[in-house]
This record gives structure tokens, sequence and C-alpha cells, in this order.
């Protein structure tokens, strides 16, 4: 069928919608376009709209192009609500997580939301203002109200109330930088590997131990980097110092980094982030201790901005579009085995990036 003989076309369709209402005086609301409306108009019957609609492949590509031509030109829009109660697909993932103002939960979002977008999917965004087991099973009531197919819960910290979180059964989940072990299906960084890298490049520069900044106590990925930097220290008969707590800001670090630098022994530094690295490199500046002269500085994370940091920062590279691309997959997989998929840990592999912050210790 011709699609460019307009005025026959659209006065066949929609009862006159298409030219500006139904032609009541005051102009009523124009009518929705039918999958029937697109049909007439393409040429087609309505099961080829809507084999189109859902993306079947068993379309021929000219057939296809004729009715995509169609629905531009009514502004015709599929019904994907009732399409998901047809096949019980919403074609969303639900996001459920306690903060998003770290670099690690921010981007690792934004990664999740890439990727699904990619597979056809949205996201549903759910905070958490207090970390408590009664407000994980709210965020997953709601969910379900939503109507997600299935949901990826970044669970950075402890929980206030109880030492395990219990998630609701027979959902799709995938759990992201938690303690939740072997009970559900996990994507993490390889926190304790990057730490090892970390302590492994100060001490093959000479260094004779190894300082350390660490996280918030109620972070699993802090607990996991202080242990491994012990645990490296230890491994290679180091002496291990007193760690100064910090909380992921650049003020906190800063605070460590003015206490460090009494330190007449302190030649090197491992912060549990980047920003904690920068207040560490103020506050060197600040009691005139050089950096890497004096004292040699390895940061976490690979913020964009640490490349242009004074002196460029070495840190270790985490890969958060990858771990959005492997939770978004899992979250597919449970999708379509039907929660087959079994549950364990998938570490995405860190890599040390060496600028001009590490160098051997003085003299």
């Amino acid at each position: 069928m011709d699609l460019n003989d307009r005025e026959q076309k659209v006065s066949a369709t929609s009862g006159g919608a298409q030219r500006g209402g139904s032609g009541v005086p005051g102009g009523r609301r124009k009518q929705r376009v039918s999958m029937a409306d697109v049909a007439k108009l393409a040429g087609v019957s309505s099961q080829t709209v809507s084999r189109v609609s859902n993306g079947h492949p068993g379309v021929i590509s000219s057939t296809r192009e004729q009715v995509l031509a169609a629905m531009r030109e009514l502004g015709y829009r599929p019904n994907s609500a009732a399409r998901a109660l047809r096949y019980g697909q919403f074609n969303t993932i639900g996001v459920i997580l306690f903060s998003l103002s770290s670099t690690g939960n921010s981007r690792t979002v934004e990664a999740i939301a890439t990727h699904a977008a990619a597979e056809g999917y949205a996201i549903t965004l759910i905070p958490i203002d207090v970390p408590t087991q009664d407000n994980v099973l709210g965020a997953f009531t709601r969910m379900g109200e939503l109507a997600v197919d299935a949901v990826i819960v970044i669970m950075e910290i402890h929980l206030l109330d109880t030492g395990t979180v219990q998630l609701p059964p027979g959902v799709h989940v995938v759990v992201v930088d938690s303690d939740a072990g072997d009970r559900y299906s996990v994507v993490d960084t390889d926190q304790a590997d990057g730490a090892r890298k970390a302590v492994r490049h100060l001490l093959d520069l000479g260094h004779r131990t190894v300082w350390h900044v660490t996280g918030p106590r109620t972070s699993f990925a802090a607990q996991r980097r202080t242990q491994a930097w012990r645990a490296a220290l230890e491994e290679a008969g180091r002496p291990v110092p007193p760690p100064l707590h910090g909380d992921w800001s650049a003020e906190s670090g800063h605070a460590a980094g003015l206490a460090l630098a009494e330190e007449p022994d302190c030649t090197a530094v491992f912060a549990s982030n980047d920003q904690m690295a920068l207040g560490l490199l103020r506050a060197f500046h600040e009691r005139g201790r050089s950096v890497p002269g004096d004292i040699s500085v390895v940061g976490f994370d690979d913020i964009p901005d640490a490349a242009f940091f004074v002196p460029p920062l070495t840190t270790v590279h985490q890969d958060f579009a990858e771990v959005g691309r492997r939770c978004v997959q899992g979250a597919l997989r449970q999708i379509r085995t039907h929660g087959g998929a079994r549950p364990g840990t998938d570490l995405v592999p860190t890599r040390l990036v060496i600028r001009r912050s590490t160098a051997a210790p003085p003299g």
C-alpha cells in the first residue's frame, strides 16, 4: 500500500482522530490510535503489527519497515502493560541501594542502566534511607508492586539490625558488594586482590612497610581491602602499622595525612579510595612532605580525576562498567531460566595503574 496517500488513509483511520479531534466544537481529546488503525494504514493484519511491536523475528524486513512507518505516521505506541500481562514479562529490572553518593554506587548504577538499556530493559531505582532488614524487605515489596522481572541489590554496608541479610524467596536477585556468599548470585570487584597489588607495588619499590587509611567500618569493600593490606604485610614478614580510619571523604584523608606527616618512619601509604588519597596529598603538601620524594601514595578506584592529581595518582582500577554488565547478565540469566542460575560469587578483576605518586623510599 502506498504510504504517501495521506488524505485517503488518515480519513480511513481512528474516526478522524488524526485530524485534531472528533470534530466536536471545543476540541475533545484525540482518540487513542489502535493496532487495527496501524494495520489498516500499513495494509497488513493486526497479527503482523503485533509481531512487529513485540520484536518477533519472523517478519520480512520490507513489511516491518511498512508497519514501523505507519506507527510513526499515526503516533502509535504499543500498550506495554497489556503486553507484559500477556507474556508475564515487564522488561524492567529493579535496583535497590543505600546511597548514590559514593563513587562505586553511582558508577555501578550508571553501568547497570546502560547495559540494561542495551538489552531492551528499563531500570526502577529505590534508595533505602536506613539500612535495616525491614527496610530491605519493604523495598522488595515496593518492587513487586512496580512489576519488575528481577532485582539488583547494591548492599555495600552492613545492616544495622542483623548480621546477615535475608532476602525474600522466589525473587530473581543479584547482589552487589556484600557478604551474601553462596546463598545468592553475587557480583563484586576483587577487592582483596586489588589491595594486595597496591601493597606489593610499594614493597617492591623498597619500602619497609605500608601504612593504611581505611574506609568506613560498616563497608564490606573497606573491610576486604584492610584485611588484604594486613595479610600482604604479614606474608612479607613486614611490620603492620596501626591503620588510620577514614570515611571515604577527602576530608578524612586530609586528617589522616596530617597525622602521618608526623610519623618519621612513614614512607608509603595505601588509601582505601582515591578521595582519601587526595586528602593525603594535600596534607603532605601542607606539612612540606614531598610525594613521592618523601612519601609514596596509592589509592583505590581510579576515578577519572586521579590522573590529574598533583602528582598523578597511582591507584587500583575498578571496572564498574564490567560490574554493571555482569549484574545485568546475571539478572537476565535468572529471568530466562526462571531462576535456574546457580548462586555464587562472580569477581571482577582489578589492575594497578602506576602514575607518579609512587617511587622508591628516600635515601
